[in-house]
């Protein structure tokens, strides 16, 4: 077993949301505001390692314990389940996940919706769940081109300000779901490492409520 506690953060937004709170809980961070492209980093004072990933990354992660815990999108954790115990909403990082297309595809009432997604479970389970028929076409790229180009009638996708939707002159449908960042635990560190965990967690928790409560 590695002697520090392991966290896993998503590189990018939520990274940099994170170590603000981890800053404002009295750790160092000055490392990971330039971490100079290393990966893992060393927290100086505390016990705490950092593993920088890609949030698709950091469930996987944890999963398999190489991380104790992990901050990751609830999109990620939907899309892809993994064994692990989800134990704070953190807040930050929150958007919205939408049904969206072009005005008319609100009227067409299609009896096999061509849906484009970077989340085929979440979409094929939101429509199925509604008793639509479907059929997803799976995107990783700018997928509000796809409706745009005939390539499906809607898209489901995360919207945080609906500008680019709006540019594209699409509009949102439905919302399926909120998203926000949420942090997650190993099951064997959490029974194995509980003090420290635990002591990291409520850290976390402690400085997530307040940043929420100053909006």
């Amino acid at each position: 077993m590695h002697g520090k506690t392991r966290l896993a953060l998503t590189k990018g937004r939520l990274e940099k949301d994170t170590v603000q709170l981890l800053e404002k809980s009295g750790l160092n961070t000055d490392i990971l505001k330039n971490p100079k492209r290393k990966l893992i980093l060393d927290i100086p004072g505390y016990p705490l390692e950092i593993i920088l990933l890609k949030g698709s990354d950091v469930a996987t992660y944890v999963e398999h314990g190489v991380a104790d815990l992990g901050v990751v999108g609830k999109d990620i954790l939907l899309e892809n389940p993994k064994p692990v115990y989800e134990v704070a909403d953190l807040g930050f990082g929150a958007c919205r996940m939408a049904v969206a297309g072009p005005p008319a595809a609100a009227e067409n009432g299609k009896k096999l919706l061509r849906v484009a997604s970077k989340y085929p479970w979440i979409a094929r389970n939101h429509f199925e769940a509604k008793g639509q028929s479907v059929e997803i076409i799976e995107q990783q790229g700018s997928v509000e081109l796809a409706p745009l180009m005939g390539l499906s009638d809607v898209i489901v996708d995360i919207v945080e300000t609906g500008n680019t939707l709006k540019a594209n002159g699409l509009i949102i449908m439905e919302e399926i779901l909120k998203i926000s960042a949420r942090l997650i635990v190993n099951k064997v560190s959490y029974k194995t490492r509980r003090v420290e965990m635990n002591a990291l967690i409520d850290m976390m928790e402690k400085q997530a409520a307040e940043k929420g409560d100053l909006g």
